[in-house]
């Protein structure tokens, strides 16, 4: 019957790079026979206007900045009680509203930067999960750290290999953004009390560290979470992830470009929709990428650090600037050589999905990790080298960098790396795959709540 079908409450925290992987998943358990609600503030829902016809209904809780939203350089300490205090209120006010309904709401899959959602979960009785929107061996050493009152040393018994500086940057910089570092340690409080943990990785591409969790906690891997049509091909309707806070207006003309670009050709370069780059870096950014044709995402924010006269003396043909890049059409394309990123979890498990080799230049929080996983675990890119006294990647090494990975000796067997994560990640989503069993085994649960 309809009304058992299950309905799941999805409850972002609300910056891109946590929306989008929530509401790829509630578009996977639709595809299960799930109804979900994927909730946004009030302020972010009346600024992007989101299509009500699409898949994922929409419903909007308050972060008590419901007219101007929150200014990042407020304090984030306040935001975080200002969303937990109205965050909990009107997510309650949903709930409710849909208990009389044929669909009452049965589960709730939360940000993990959110774990009071958990209380309000238990408050109606229904079935809850936390879901981390980063990698399963980040979210084991922000575990340790947070048992352990932050590690003190090294190296980590379960994960010999990583040195000081693959550390997450609250642990390799202490006291640098404490707000910040606390809301990752807050995570941990009750996680173990919810049903499932919920994390946007596959089992194949962190075995070891998935096994690590699951000594603590009850963990389902249940990523990719990239549309569908890019890889197992199973949700027809899947083809995007259509809900974009940043105007990727440029998306056809940027495709266009593309196509005329020759195969494994143009450096991709783009650093996520919140690092920022000091005018040193861009400057040297600027000098190395200009020996290659390229392809850069240079954000509203960001473009006055650009040297002067830079975006002048372009080549057109050979080199194309956007402020926002319809990033899963540009990495699918044929004539990306290679990413430079900055390794956030998101672009570098959609790098990893493409197949397509990273330049990695972490800036800040789980990046560094990403990175030293890319090259010495995963093998499908190259760090690039800091200088130790400048703190800033200097254009030699970042253009040596890329040299290596579009045409250096190991060239050939990053790309082969990089397509056997791919296939591996089709395989997990495909029908009896690793992520599909974990999807199944979750949806059981939320549908009998």
């Amino acid at each position: 019957m309809e009304n058992k079908r299950g309905h799941v409450l999805a409850v972002p925290y609300p910056v891109q790079g946590h929306i989008t992987p929530i509401r790829q998943f509630c578009k996977r358990l639709i595809s299960k026979g799930l109804k979900t609600t994927l909730t946004l503030t009030t302020f972010i829902f009346n600024s992007i206007k989101p299509d009500p016809s699409g898949p994922v209904s929409i419903a909007t809780i308050s972060d008590g900045y419901d007219d101007h939203g929150f200014d990042p350089s407020g304090s984030i300490h306040d935001y975080l009680q200002n969303l937990k205090t109205f965050g909990s209120k009107t997510i309650a006010d949903i709930i409710r509203k849909h208990q009389t309904s044929d669909n009452p709401i049965t589960c709730i899959v939360y940000d993990a930067f959110m774990p009071w959602a958990l209380d309000v979960a238990r408050e109606f009785g229904l079935a809850a999960a936390p879901f981390f929107t980063q990698s399963c061996a980040v979210n084991y050493v922000y575990y340790l750290s947070y048992i352990n009152h932050g590690i003190s040393k090294l190296p980590i018994k379960d994960l010999p290999f990583l040195e000081f500086q693959d550390l997450p940057s609250f642990l390799s910089a202490p006291g640098s953004y404490p707000a910040y570092f606390e809301m990752v340690l807050q995570q941990f409080t009750n996680f173990e009390k919810a049903d499932f943990v919920l994390v946007n990785t596959f089992q194949e591409l962190e075995l070891h560290e998935k096994e690590l969790l699951s000594k603590v906690c009850n963990v389902l891997t249940i990523g990719p979470t990239i549309p569908s049509m890019y890889l197992d091909q199973r949700i027809k309707s899947d083809t995007d992830y259509d809900l974009n806070l940043f105007d990727s207006k440029d998306s056809a003309f940027c495709t266009t470009w593309l196509n005329t670009k020759p195969q494994g050709s143009v450096v991709y370069v783009a650093f996520g929709s919140i690092a920022k780059l000091n005018n040193v870096q861009m400057e040297e950014l600027a000098s190395a990428v200009s020996n290659f044709s390229f392809l850069w995402v240079v954000r509203d924010s960001e473009e006055a650090k650009l040297p002067s006269g830079f975006l002048e003396t372009l080549d057109k043909d050979k080199c194309l600037v956007l402020k926002w890049s319809p990033q899963l059409e540009v990495l699918s394309n044929k004539a990306i050589g290679c990413f430079l990123t900055h390794c956030g979890w998101n672009s570098t498990m959609e790098a990893l999905t493409f197949g397509v080799p990273m330049v990695a230049m972490p800036q800040w929080t789980d990046q560094p990790m990403d990175a030293k996983y890319i090259q010495d675990v995963w093998e499908a890119g190259v760090r690039v080298k800091i200088d130790n006294e400048s703190g800033i990647a200097k254009r030699e090494e970042i253009e040596s960098s890329i040299k290596e990975v579009m045409e250096g000796e190991k060239s050939k067997e990053m790309k082969e790396n990089a397509k056997k994560w791919r296939d591996l990640a089709v395989k997990s989503l495909s029908e009896g795959g690793s992520t599909d069993v974990n999807i199944d085994t979750f949806v059981t649960t939320a549908q009998n709540k």
